[in-house]
């Protein structure tokens, strides 16, 4: 596995332990691009500006999905470790050179000629990010997920302060995006790179024959992760050339506060990416399915009670956050809310389906979900306009959801082949 001794590991923390405080630091993480969202609205002259980071943001998201090659479920599943940290590394970088290419690209014939600086500068903060996670990789497969939480808080917080410093004193939205910049290659080069150390030698190693293997193996994953990216941004792009930047950047704002939902899943389930494979290849099918409907019971208490506490509070926090002018558009924030409570099962299920390496289940789940949005994107924006997102994007997770509960419930009941371990097809 590595040129690092078992004795000289750190100590491992415990599946609690380790749940914790990836939700502490993947939760600041989050407030602090949150926060961001934010300030671009109450330091700026109007909502351009967020429309544009939103932009950004969308299309970028879009091509950083390409670049993760779904790569990071496939390391933190790599239970046999079968490819080394340098291999990661080395892929992640080769794919982070080609979607910035494919991301610039779908850019210039679909966005603005103002919005591309912005895009370009977008990704690179983003690619750096994107390093980063393959560095967590070892973190968690180390059970070491505080250096993970701590990481994140570094990132969050060191992001949000230049961002707000710079947009404070130059009004510029592309000097803040560059400052947000530096400082996660600060983060990365002196905090992620001495801690993933202790686990395997952090070094870069492109080959050839490794990385088809990765792209051969995960083609049907990022494929699907691919269209799970588009679901939203294609509606939102649809709002923003029918509507205006400003009509996105209203959106977006609203949203904001809904994506705890969402976000909150993700850091209760990510913790067991490593377990649930275990678990299944091990043959313990009561003990998988425990866990598994243990974290859907989890992933529904985190969206009731996020929900509830966004009907109640939600009209008073976007008001005191974004000032009087959002209350007209306080509307929105229900429909957002179902949205990002089903395209977190969305994520939930595809995400163990790769863990399990069922790819078809994943790929399948997430097309059909893609397909149903691009109807649902004219119809429903058309008819609804801002809260036609949401309903698009609702419809479309619904679809997906089904495809892949389904498929969930055949790799359970057949279990894995004699011979499994690399890939279901």
């Amino acid at each position: 596995m590595s040129a690092v001794q078992k004795q000289d590991l750190p100590e491992e923390l415990s599946i609690r332990a380790n749940m914790l405080w990836n939700s502490a630091g993947s939760l600041t993480y989050l407030a602090c691009q949150w926060l961001t969202t934010i300030v671009i609205v109450r330091l700026s002259t109007g909502y351009d500006d967020a429309g544009m980071l939103s932009l950004a943001m969308s299309v970028v998201g879009i091509f950083s999905t390409f670049a993760n090659y779904k790569m990071g479920t496939y390391q933190v599943s790599d239970i046999r470790h079968e490819h080394s940290l340098s291999d990661y590394l080395g892929f992640r970088c080769f794919m982070l050179a080609v979607a910035f290419v494919a991301c610039m690209a779908y850019a210039y014939l679909t966005c603005s000629p103002g919005a591309l600086l912005t895009v370009a500068l977008y990704y690179v903060y983003r690619g750096f990010g994107l390093a980063i996670d393959v560095l967590h990789g070892a973190d968690q497969l180390g059970r070491r997920m505080d250096y993970i939480g701590k990481s994140f808080m570094l990132q969050g917080v060191l992001s949000l302060a230049s961002f707000v410093a710079v947009y404070a004193l130059t009004q510029s939205l592309d000097g803040a995006i560059a400052a947000m910049t530096v400082l996660t290659a600060c983060v990365l080069i002196f905090f992620d790179r001495s801690r993933a150390a202790q686990f395997e030698p952090v070094r870069v190693t492109f080959r050839w024959r490794t990385a088809l293997f990765f792209l051969k193996t995960s083609l049907p994953a990022v494929v699907a992760s691919l269209a799970a990216s588009a679901l939203f941004a294609v509606p939102k792009q649809f709002l923003s050339w029918e509507f205006g930047e400003a009509a996105l950047g209203i959106y977006s704002s609203v949203a904001a506060p809904a994506l705890v939902v969402q976000m909150g899943a993700t850091y209760l389930y990510n913790p067991l990416l490593d377990v649930f494979p275990r678990l299944y290849f091990a043959g313990k099918r009561k003990e998988f399915v425990r866990l598994l409907a243990r974290t859907v019971a989890g992933i529904m208490a985190i969206a009731v009670v996020c929900s509830v506490l966004l009907a109640f509070f939600g009209s008073w926090a976007l008001q005191l956050l974004f000032g009087s002018s959002i209350a007209p558009y306080v509307y929105l924030l229900q429909p957002i809310i179902l949205s990002t409570v089903l395209t977190a099962f969305l994520w939930f299920f595809g995400d163990v389906l790769i863990a399990v390496r069922c790819f078809r289940g994943t790929l399948l789940g997430n097309l059909a979900a893609f397909v149903a949005v691009l109807p649902l994107t004219f119809a429903c924006v058309l008819t609804w306009d801002m809260n036609g997102v949401s309903f698009a994007g609702a419809g479309a997770c619904m679809v997906g959801v089904l495809v892949l509960a389904a498929y969930m419930a055949h790799a359970v009941r057949t279990g894995p082949r004699p011979d499994e371990g690399g890939g279901r097809s």
